[in-house]
C-alpha cells in the first residue's frame, strides 16, 4: 500500500473514555451501521488467541522512527505521546507497532457515508420484513438451538448469575455473529487505526476506542495485531467494542483471562451487559398494538402494511446494544423462536 499524505490532525486532548450508554452518546456496540453482521456465510471458528506477556517488545525490535502507512501522520505521533504519558506505554514499542499498521481502504469507504440529517421519516413499506428475513430463518433458529444445547451450563449459569432470560443471551449472539460463525476477519488494530486517523465523521470516538483497545491488549495479554473482528472494531461472539470489553466483559470460566472469542466468557459478558443496563428477568419486551402517537409505540414497515408494537423497558435494554428498533425486534423474535424450539 502506498504511503498516504497526512490528512487531518486530531486534537490530542482526548475526551473521557466512553463507558456508558447515555442516549446522546455512542453505545457500547459501536454505533456503526446496523447491517454489519448480516452475512450468513459460515466461517471457520477461530482458535483462541494465545496470551503473551503484557506490552511485549514488538517483533523484538525497537523502532526509532515511525514508518509505514502512518509515517507522515502527526496525529499518530501525538497519539503515541499521549499513550506514553497517560498510560505508561513504551514509545519505542508503540512506534514499532504503528509502523506495522495498515490503512484499510474498504474501512474508509464503509465509514465515509454521512448519516441522514433530515427529519425522522415513517418506515418504508416492507423494510422490517426484509430485515427480519435475514435473521428469522430455519438456519438461524436451528443453529441457535444447537448453540444453546452445546453451551447449556454456561447459559444457565449466566441467566442465574445476572438475572437475564437465557433466550435473549442466545438471540443477541445469533444476530451479532451467527452463533460464532461470523466473527469478522479484519485486524482490529488496523481497523481502529484507520478509523481514527483516516476518517473524519467519528474520528474522536474511534481514537478513544483505539486507546481502549491498546489498554485491553496490555491488560489481557493479547498481541495487538492478532484479534480479528468487524470493520468497526467489534470483537467476539457478542461483538463488543474495546470500551465495553474493558468495562463489561467478564472472566466467566475463571481462568484468569477475559476471552470473548470463547463462548463461556462471551455468554457471561452478554448477560452482564444486559444486567448492567437494567434487564428485568421474565419482564415483558414488546407486544403488538394499534397505531398510536405515543413514545412507547413503534412502527415497523411490514410487507402488507405497518406493524405497531408497544415496547417496554427490556426492549429499550436491547436497544442499548444497538439503537435500532428493527435490530431489537429481530433479537426479540429470534430469541422467542429459539426458545420455543429448544423447549
Amino acid at each position: 500500500m502506498t504511503h498516504r499524505a497526512y490528512k487531518h490532525l486530531l486534537p490530542i486532548t482526548l475526551v473521557s473514555l466512553i463507558t456508558g450508554c447515555a442516549s446522546d452518546a455512542v453505545d457500547y456496540h459501536g454505533d456503526y451501521p446496523n447491517n454489519v453482521n448480516q452475512q450468513t456465510v459460515v466461517a471457520p471458528q477461530p482458535k483462541p488467541i494465545p496470551p503473551i506477556v503484557p506490552q511485549p517488545t514488538f517483533n523484538n525490535n525497537y523502532a526509532a522512527t515511525l514508518s509505514g502507512d502512518y509515517a507522515n501522520y502527526p496525529a499518530v505521533q501525538q497519539f503515541i505521546q499521549h499513550m506514553v504519558k497517560t498510560n505508561g506505554f513504551s514509545e519505542a514499542y508503540l512506534t514499532g507497532l504503528f509502523s506495522q499498521a495498515q490503512s484499510l481502504d474498504f474501512v474508509i469507504r464503509l465509514e465515509s457515508p454521512e448519516p441522514s440529517s433530515g427529519p425522522a421519516q415513517r418506515p418504508k413499506p416492507g423494510s422490517w420484513t426484509r430485515y427480519r428475513s435475514q435473521f428469522l430463518t430455519e438456519t438461524h433458529i436451528n443453529n441457535g438451538v444447537e448453540f444453546w444445547r452445546n453451551n447449556a451450563d454456561a447459559i444457565a449459569k449466566a441467566s442465574a448469575t445476572y438475572g437475564v432470560d437465557p433466550e435473549y443471551i442466545v438471540g443477541i449472539i445469533g444476530v451479532e455473529t451467527f452463533f460464532g460463525k461470523n466473527f469478522g476477519k479484519t485486524c482490529i488494530f488496523d481497523a481502529l487505526t484507520t478509523l481514527a486517523f483516516d476518517t473524519h465523521r467519528r474520528a474522536p470516538y474511534f481514537t478513544e476506542e483505539l486507546e481502549n483497545f491498546l489498554l485491553m491488549t496490555k491488560e489481557e495479554g493479547y498481541e495487538p495485531r492478532q484479534p480479528k473482528g468487524s470493520w468497526a472494531g467489534a470483537m467476539g461472539y457478542g461483538q463488543f467494542m474495546p470500551s465495553s470489553f474493558r468495562k463489561l466483559a467478564v472472566d466467566f470460566d475463571n481462568n484468569g483471562r477475559r476471552d470473548l472469542w470463547h463462548p463461556y466468557d462471551a455468554i457471561g459478558s452478554v448477560a452482564h451487559y444486559f444486567s448492567q443496563h437494567g434487564w428485568q428477568l421474565h419482564g415483558v419486551v414488546t407486544r403488538p398494538t394499534q397505531a398510536e402517537d405515543a413514545p412507547d409505540v413503534i412502527e415497523l414497515g411490514g410487507a402488507t402494511g405497518s406493524e405497531y408494537w408497544r415496547i417496554y423497558d427490556n426492549f429499550k435494554v436491547i436497544k442499548k446494544y444497538n439503537n435500532s428498533n428493527k435490530y431489537a425486534m429481530a433479537v426479540h423474535q429470534l430469541a422467542q423462536a429459539i426458545r420455543q424450539r429448544y423447549n
